[in-house]
């Protein structure tokens, strides 16, 4: 089911637009105020003087002051009680809506998502995470805790709110349905690395899928699926994988009666707020330093504590505990323990010269 912009996004975009309006009625009175005195006093008054005028009088405030000559040409007190009647009028509706606009809130929002809009067009090889439920705030708090560089696509302010609150961190987000083109795309989707559809109905990942990857045929996509049923049309869809909530959660099950201590060692990596460590993959790109390296030429003990556990090659077989000799082929993935502040100097490494 698809779901429009949040109710308090709404409205405060209806707020902005009426704010808008009242600002272009407003310098329009004041145009033609300025405009009606001067081409009423046949050019003896300059346009600054018109101006001034059409200021005084829209104000109310008056001071009593005129043009000079104001009392001998004719139709100038008639405009002037016209400006009253209907400039006054506009005046107080631009004000009025314009302190609305400040005590609702909205003008610290329309700050705050200016500045988001900025940073979303800067933001590139990032994940888009869709759906910010009870499946992608894990997929959140993974990418803040991995330093993993990400924007949230939801529907609900209220959601987001929530999650910066509880994480004690801000990030990018996008209010909206996540299966819209347009939505999507101001995600900076054409230069997203991965998409994540964390939504509630299969259905709707299935459309998420389909629209993302005809977006972006490059990006990973990775997709939640309730029903076991349509896995595989998720795949066909263009998901590279799918993962069943409810397939994870009876494998923990079962492994917690099998291996408590290994389900235990990994709970303390992902699971507890002190952690430091992840398993992580770090892909080695063809034109990286550490191409045709060594394991022990690359100094990896040297940059962290990274402790290499396998490494698949290009024939997608997994060597696991590789010795110091292996040699770094591009195209190849390195599976690491490390420290997960030490991730983002790894990608460097591995970066491309």
């Amino acid at each position: 089911m698809k779901v429009d912009l949040s109710a308090s996004a709404t409205a405060q975009r209806a707020l902005q637009n009426r704010l808008s309006a009242a600002a272009g009625i407003f310098g329009l009175a004041m145009v033609l105020g300025t405009a009606g005195y001067y081409f009423i006093g046949g050019g003896q008054w300059t346009v600054g003087q018109c101006f001034y005028m059409t200021v005084v009088t829209l104000s109310t405030v008056g001071f009593a002051e005129t043009l000079p000559n104001m009392d001998s040409v004719t139709g100038s007190r008639s405009w002037t009680i016209v400006l009253i009647l209907l400039g006054s009028g506009t005046l107080l509706y631009f004000v009025s809506t314009l302190t609305a606009f400040i005590v609702e809130g909205d003008l610290g929002g329309a700050l705050r998502r200016q500045r988001m809009s900025r940073l979303l067009e800067k933001i590139h090889d990032h994940v888009i995470v869709c759906g910010a439920g009870s499946t992608g705030q894990h997929v959140i708090y993974e990418m803040l805790a991995t330093h993993t560089p990400f924007v949230v696509v939801d529907h609900e302010q209220s959601r987001i709110d929530r999650l910066t609150h509880e994480s004690g961190r801000t990030f990018l987000y996008v209010l909206g349905d996540a299966t819209e083109d347009g939505v999507l795309e101001e995600a900076g989707i054409q230069r997203a690395s991965g998409l994540v559809a964390a939504l509630r109905e299969d259905r709707d990942n299935l459309f998420l899928t389909v629209t993302a990857r005809a977006l972006n045929e490059r990006m990973r996509l990775v997709s939640k699926v309730v029903e076991p049923e349509n896995l595989d049309k998720l795949r066909r869809a263009g998901a590279d994988s799918v993962v069943s909530p409810a397939f994870i959660g009876g494998m923990r099950l079962a492994s917690e009666m099998i291996r408590p201590v290994v389900v235990g060692f990994l709970d303390k990596m992902l699971r507890e707020d002190d952690a430091d460590r992840r398993i992580e993959e770090l892909v080695v790109p063809d034109d990286s330093r550490l191409r045709d390296r060594t394991l022990g030429q690359s100094n990896l003990r040297t940059h962290s504590d990274a402790l290499v556990i396998a490494i698949r090659d290009l024939a997608g077989e997994v060597h696991y505990n590789p010795s110091a000799d292996t040699r770094i082929e591009g195209g190849s993935v390195l599976i690491l323990l490390v420290k997960t502040a030490d991730i983002p100097k790894l990608r460097n490494l591995f970066a491309p010269l």
